[in-house]
């Protein structure tokens, strides 16, 4: 049976980077994928990952919004600028 200290072993630590919270639930999905855990072990991990999962997600969200606000802003910063006419056409003159 889990002890209490290995179920606070397993509890996620606060202010991860996305690719801390990743690595931490690769590695809860590895141990529940390799056996050997009491089922109190198993549930605690796998409510770990989930949390995991969740925070992941979170963050995902977060950095597709923040995108979608920078090229919602620079779009229309960007159409305002009309491209300047240089007269070169893209093509070498031929001859």
């Amino acid at each position: 049976m889990a002890s209490d200290g290995a179920t606070e072993n397993q509890s996620v630590p606060e202010n991860l980077s996305f690719e801390e919270a990743v690595s931490l639930l690769e590695q809860t999905v590895q141990a529940l994928e390799s056996g050997g855990l009491t089922l109190a072990e198993s549930t605690a991990m796998y409510e770990r990952g989930m949390k995991l999962a969740r925070i992941c997600n979170e963050m995902l969200n977060s950095a597709e919004a923040r995108i979608t606000r920078i090229r919602t802003t620079y779009g229309e910063q960007m159409r305002m600028v009309a491209p300047e006419d240089d007269g070169f056409d893209g093509m070498d003159d031929v001859g």
